[in-house]
């Protein structure tokens, strides 16, 4: 047993033979069912990643053990009392892009957040008791400070995610994420075919370098997540593309529901469930990549994050419940990322445990 974290009145211990977490305390009792949860899943699926010294149970969780993780651990203790804190905190860095993507909302407008107003809200989220940090948008590669963007989080408290298209990778930019502490690279790829996918980006050669830039990621010592986004009318497309990250060595394969724009692509029952059976089939069977998947992340597991245990910044400061929900909270050029989450929890909106995604139905409507 080794001890993953030590309070008064809280003692967590890891049995890396075991892969489990027991807790031991006064207030075990609170972090216990959530530690459950992910005994469960290290019991039942292979993990992303194992390493000498900790395993990636998955790109989108800290290492365990590590800093964040037990920072992941507290604050499902104060969730198990109502107190919600957002242990992921997404951040447009900017507008600029290679790819000229219809399902964008970012690129009309101007202006995006400064470097010095970036890591002023990742402190903030730091100490609101973030564990994982995600920059996102459009390619955070166009920025050059986006390695140093990276390096001020903390990694003791906080692991940071990166999505990029990949236009803009090259091995020494690699190189540069590895150095500057990136924990997960995830690069998105729509399709196995690459005429599908250079449509949906809208920039011929995209899959290429989308495909190279998971190579370059991966020959760095990178994390990388291949990640794709399904509705309803594409479902199907998940199984060729698990075997293409297969083929490439990828750790995880990401797959989120995209939002839907007419009936024709909202997921249906049978939808959900053939990404839950597929979810569950492949971290059941030893080798390939993990499967992640919101359906079931956000859906059976957690239910929906969004104002719970998720909280989003744009490219032009406002602040919103996560990436997909329309309305903005506060701006956090105007106010402290603290209070405007603070307004969010008091709304009451985002009280109840639902599997179902709000953002959903907000998208078809409009």
């Amino acid at each position: 047993m080794t001890p993953l974290l030590k309070t008064t009145a809280l003692t967590v211990d890891y049995d890396q033979d075991q892969r489990s977490l027991q807790a031991r305390g006064a207030i075990s009792m609170l972090v216990q069912p959530a530690l459950n949860r992910i005994n469960q899943r290290l019991a039942e699926e292979k993990p992303a990643l194992v390493r000498e010294g900790d395993i990636v149970a998955s790109t989108w969780l800290p290492p365990i053990p590590s800093g964040p993780f037990k920072r992941l651990v507290l604050s499902e203790a104060k969730i198990a009392i109502g107190r919600f804190v957002p242990q992921t905190v997404s951040i447009e860095v900017t507008r600029a892009c290679g790819c000229a993507c219809d399902h964008c909302v970012i690129k009309e407008g101007d202006g995006e957040l400064k470097a010095e107003e970036i890591k002023r809200v990742v402190d903030e989220a730091l100490d609101l008791g973030a564990c994982i940090i995600t920059f996102t948008e459009g390619d955070p590669l166009l920025r050059d400070d986006i390695f140093e963007l990276i390096s001020h989080v903390d990694p003791e408290r906080a692991v940071v995610n990166m999505f990029t298209p990949g236009l803009e990778m090259t091995p020494d930019k690699a190189e540069m994420l590895k150095d500057a502490g990136l924990y997960n690279i995830l690069i998105g790829v729509y399709s196995t075919d690459p005429e599908v996918h250079d449509r949906i980006r809208g920039l011929p050669g995209a899959h290429e370098k989308a495909v190279a830039a998971i190579k370059m990621a991966l020959d760095a010592g990178l994390l990388v997540t291949m990640s794709t986004h399904v509705k309803g009318d594409r479902v199907s497309e998940i199984f060729d593309l698990y075997d293409l990250a297969t083929e490439l060595g990828v750790h995880e394969f990401s797959i989120w529901e995209g939002m839907p724009k007419s009936a024709e692509e909202q997921l249906t029952k049978i939808d959900r469930e053939t990404i839950t059976r597929f979810y569950r089939k492949v971290n059941r069977t030893p080798g390939g990549p993990r499967v992640f998947a919101s359906t079931y992340f956000e859906g059976q597991m957690l239910g929906c994050m969004a104002g719970r245990r998720w909280i989003h910044v744009g490219v032009d400061g406002g602040v919103r419940p996560c990436p997909y929900i329309e309305d903005a909270v506060g701006n956090v050029l105007e106010r402290s990322l603290k209070d405007i989450w603070k307004d969010v929890r008091k709304s009451g909106e985002f009280e109840a445990f639902r599997t179902d995604c709000p953002a959903q139905s907000q998208h078809l409507a409009l």
